[in-house]
């Protein structure tokens, strides 16, 4: 029987993914024909008798891959947002195969030996610098993946690259079940204390949707979790909510993935040095923009002692309130830092965010999206129910240029649901490319909202919308994307460059006309009253202390792990992760962002390991670059948007990421742009 799965993408827009077809007992076999399909293909071009020529190799290589890039789309939706008991099976089975397939063709000698010549004769063999930048990217990525090894060095990274596959699957799936196994729920409406209307909708909602309508739930996911523990009155309940919440992955049993951290380490350490390089840390960071571990330390210690200063003087202002209060005689907590924060930002302030919550409707913030898209890269955005959807929860709209060619489709999967995982992301179901005719791209972004009654406006935070624009930042680096090779396209850039753009574009959230057209109350239709827009700018540093503080904590442990560990010992990640955050001083009222048991960024796959940084490093771009705006005609500023787009958001990995960087700024960014914007006294220049 044919496999659906295996078929070209057909329909408008140049074909869109099969998702109605897709059943998941489908998905194993299309993975493994495909893999078969394409290593017979790649040993065919290795084995060509011509000699290597960047057509004939690496042209054929970025065609090779297509049938597997489709079908693991598929997968890697199901895997992300659809992850079903009958799915996490397959999951567990194909995660070590894949990985076992990437070794085989990094590790086919003949390929190594014509993408090696072409790369040292790129001067006579590549006809243009996107042709170049493809042949370094291939031949760094192949020797970074050890194909200048000796067999048996090559045997056992494979052998690792296998174990941690599985390794990160178990890890994800652990974290998973325990934000789906575990939730408070609330019986008593008593016990709602505090609560604002929005949070007790979207808690009573969340019980609907269990099983469980007359009560509210608070699910164990961020987008829960941090309104209660906002508004929440009752301290024991904010108390056992934060736990639950910071408590996953870690607790012995079946789910316990301290263990698995203790063996990741140990792997990536041995896989490091097999490589030749001294640390995991100096592996991962050769590639990306920082360079090297040291110059990534260097500027979150130099950014870490003015967090810590502005955290403390924070946390003062909340006890001096908990005092003023004297309800009870309390010392601030994690658990507190919230819900006195809002006490704080009201006081300081007279700003209750709660106030500004109403004029937040998630509609109405995508339709400001679309117009920041339009104004600045000329973007325009049109639904497209024509398209078939992995879940009714998913829209997607055609987007177009000025011209009114097509540009792509974006697909929106805003509400969270089991077998979805936390948090916001962004995906791309297909890279634009030139190769053999114009490929337009697909993109998706994907939060976890919960759904209001039918016909509600669903109301969200000012910390939500801004998530928004930062993932929609990521999509129209996508959609922006004009270069001619797929492994070149969008946001395929170095990990500390690719946050850049979406960290740049949460900016237009806060301009005037974003506020004044979408900023508007679910009720009445008023735009966010000028009184309150002017509280937003006033309070626009308040909290930057425990948001850094929070962040930064997860970044140097994560780099500390992978950095100053070479895997001589074993690591108990309790004790390690207890020992550094002490050892750097770490507020004892805050708590890292993503604790080491349920750190997805870095054990659920080797993406940001040793790279949690990066959205440091990006943020030092983002603060920098819009500054180009302010200091031109200001943030809609046609040309300076011009050069944004030609040499950041069109560009991919075409160029060198800091050449990218200088060719729209002019220069490189510094340091103080970053302190400016987040209220911290700049360092002081060298005499």
């Amino acid at each position: 029987m044919t496999n659906p799965l295996l078929d070209d993408w057909i329909g408008l827009y140049g074909g869109v993914p099969p998702f109605a077809e897709v059943r998941v007992t489908d998905l194993e076999p299309a993975l493994e024909a495909a893999i078969v399909a394409q290593l017979a293909t790649v040993d065919a071009i290795a084995k060509n008798p011509a000699a290597p020529t960047f057509d004939n190799t690496l042209a054929a290589m970025e065609r090779a891959g297509r049938a597997l890039d489709r079908v693991a789309t598929l997968y890697y939706v199901w895997s992300s947002a659809m992850s079903s008991p009958d799915f996490q099976v397959v999951e567990r089975t194909m995660a070590p195969k894949l990985a076992t397939f990437r070794d085989q063709i990094t590790q086919n000698k003949q390929l190594w030996q014509r993408i090696a010549t072409i790369w040292k004769n790129s001067a006579r063999s590549c006809n243009n610098e996107e042709q170049r930048r493809l042949a370094w990217l291939y031949y760094t990525t192949f020797v970074r993946a050890g194909a200048d090894l000796d067999d048996g060095a090559k045997e056992r990274v494979a052998a690792i690259n296998e174990r941690l596959a599985a390794l990160y699957t178990s890890f994800s799936q652990n974290v998973l079940a325990d934000e789906e196994s575990t939730a408070l729920v609330i019986e008593d409406e008593g016990d709602l204390l505090g609560l604002p209307s929005s949070v007790r909708a979207a808690a009573a909602s969340a019980a609907t949707a269990h099983g469980k309508a007359g009560t509210w739930i608070v699910l164990n996911t961020r987008s829960s979790v941090e309104p209660f523990l906002s508004y929440s009155a009752r301290r024991d309940l904010r108390e056992k909510v934060w736990r639950t919440f910071v408590e996953r992955g870690d607790h012995e049993g079946a789910r316990d993935n301290k263990p698995l951290i203790t063996e990741i380490l140990e792997l990536r350490a041995e896989r490091a040095r097999l490589l030749g390089y001294e640390t995991h840390a100096h592996w991962r960071l050769e590639d990306a923009m920082a360079k090297s571990p040291q110059r990534a330390m260097a500027l979150m210690e130099a950014v870490w002692p003015a967090a810590v200063a502005r955290a403390c003087e924070e946390v003062a202002d909340m006890q001096a309130i908990a005092d003023q209060e004297g309800a009870e005689t309390i010392r601030i907590a994690p658990w507190d830092y919230r819900y006195y924060a809002e006490k704080v930002r009201k006081q300081k302030y007279d700003l209750d965010e709660h106030d500004v919550k109403p004029y937040l409707q998630l509609d109405k913030l995508r339709e400001g999206m679309f117009h920041v898209a339009s104004q600045l890269f000329d973007l325009h955005f049109a639904p497209a129910d024509d398209v078939p959807v992995y879940h009714p929860d998913v829209r997607v709209w055609r987007v177009t240029d000025g011209a009114g060619k097509h540009a792509g489709l974006w697909y929106f999967d805003p509400w969270a649901r089991p077998g979805k995982r936390s948090g916001a992301w962004m995906n791309a179901y297909r890279n634009q490319e030139r190769l053999d005719g114009d490929v337009a791209t697909i993109v998706s972004n994907n939060a976890n909202f919960v759904r209001g009654k039918p016909g509600e406006a669903v109301l969200v935070s000012w910390s939500d919308a801004t998530t928004l624009f930062h993932e929609f930042g990521h999509a129209l680096h996508g959609l922006c994307s004009s270069v001619t090779y797929p492994s070149l396209s969008g946001t395929a850039v170095a990990r500390d460059y690719v946050e850049f753009p979406s960290q740049l574009l949460e900016r237009w959230l806060e301009t005037p006309e974003v506020l004044s057209k979408y900023a508007l109350h679910y009720q009445t239709g008023e735009p966010l009253p000028k009184v309150l827009v002017d509280k937003l700018e006033r309070a626009s540093k308040f909290n930057q202390g425990f948001g850094t503080v929070e962040y930064l904590a997860a970044a140097l442990v994560d780099m500390k792990a992978h950095f100053h560990l070479a895997g001589d010992a074993a690591v108990d990640p309790a004790t390690f992760e207890h020992d550094t955050l002490k050892a750097i001083g770490m507020p004892p009222e805050i708590v890292m962002r993503h604790r080491l048991p349920h750190f997805n960024h870095v054990f659920a796959d080797d993406g940001y390991s040793a790279g949690y940084y990066s959205y440091l490093w990006a943020d030092t771009l983002s603060a920098d670059a819009f500054e180009a705006f302010l200091e031109a005609k200001g943030p809609y500023d046609k040309d300076v948007a011009a050069r944004l787009r030609q040499h950041v958001f069109s560009a991919g990995n075409t160029v060198d990421p800091a050449q990218a960087y200088r060719a729209f700024r002019n220069g490189d960014a510094g340091i103080g742009a970053l302190m400016r914007r987040r209220g911290f006294p700049e360092p002081a220049k060298p005499r």
